[in-house]
């Protein structure tokens, strides 16, 4: 089985329309119990009923085939469906792409800047710069002991979704791998809808979609997701569990890119073992005589 890349099935919106009406409930949607359904959640008829379209039009959207819905279908296929604020902005991009530009050369690769660089050495907890595609640009010397040594890898391997779906050793650090690996593909997804022409993604869902059957399933079930903030549970080969809440930070000079940090609660046994690894990294950087950051050129 082949996993469609972004943009290339018939229809991305009629897709996320279809996974998202079979996620509601009849009695979540207010409508009466007819008994045996045939199919899950709420049929083509019924959403175009409680959204106020016809049933020709609503099937027409899902096939591909309703043009430019307006913002006002929109907002209530929104309220019908029971999107989250996510989810919203996922069918507004799906419903509006953006211009598609003509993929003539590769893009050039995303890097940080110098300021960013020295920033990431300043931080006491791990840290790493991503971009919208899930690659790692930037990371501290932490990130490389609590994630990954990123330093060691290919560039090709410098990617947060390509790790937990083909790397063993990094999956294993992940106590919660299943939320981990859901919201990560939900994030390409909301990538995907933002960026559908975008040629790294392409290939980056292509690849994972021929190496993991895990990631076929979810890439279809259209979940999406907002990299913001949330708890991360890993497993540390030397200093055990570790409890670490991350956030995500953008700045308007760099938008596609998010500088991500993992923070243990003060005083908690998760903050003692970052300490703890905090002096390991520092005494192994002066006995090998390298006071660099480990962050990419």
């Amino acid at each position: 089985m082949r996993t469609p890349r972004p943009g290339e099935s018939k229809s991305e919106l009629g897709e996320f329309l279809q996974a998202r009406r079979a996620a509601v409930t009849p009695m979540s949607a207010g409508l009466p119990e007819t008994g045996r359904r045939r199919v899950a959640g709420l049929r083509r008829e019924e959403v175009a009923l409680l959204v106020g379209l016809s049933t020709d039009y609503y099937v027409r959207l899902e096939q591909g085939r309703g043009g430019r819905p307006s913002e006002s279908v929109l907002d209530a296929l929104s309220r019908v469906l029971m999107l989250d604020d996510t989810q919203r902005a996922h069918l507004h991009h799906l419903a509006h792409p953006p211009r598609r530009h003509p993929r003539t050369a590769r893009v050039a690769p995303e890097r940080v800047t110098a300021a960013t660089r020295f920033f990431l050495e300043t931080l006491t907890v791990p840290a790493l710069v991503i971009t919208r595609t899930t690659q790692v640009i930037g990371w501290n010397a932490l990130a490389c002991e609590v994630i990954v040594d990123f330093a060691a890898r290919p560039e090709t391997e410098r990617n947060t979704a390509w790790l937990l779906f083909c790397d063993d050793e990094v999956a294993a650090r992940q106590r919660d791998w299943d939320n981990a690996a859901r919201n990560t593909v939900g994030t390409l997804r909301m990538t995907a809808g933002q960026r559908p022409d975008h040629p790294d993604l392409a290939e980056l869902v292509g690849t994972l979609g021929v190496r993991s059957e895990t990631f076929r399933r979810l890439w279809a079930e259209h979940h999406v997701h907002e990299k913001a903030g949330g708890v991360q549970l890993l497993r540390h080969p030397e200093v055990g569990d570790l409890d670490l809440t991350y956030l995500t930070w953008t700045t308007p000079a760099a938008p596609d890119q998010m500088l991500v940090t993992y923070t243990p609660e003060p005083g908690s046994p998760s903050a003692r073992a970052i300490d703890l690894l905090g002096s390991m990294t520092a005494t192994h950087r002066e006995t090998a005589g390298d006071p660099t950051s480990a962050t990419e050129a």
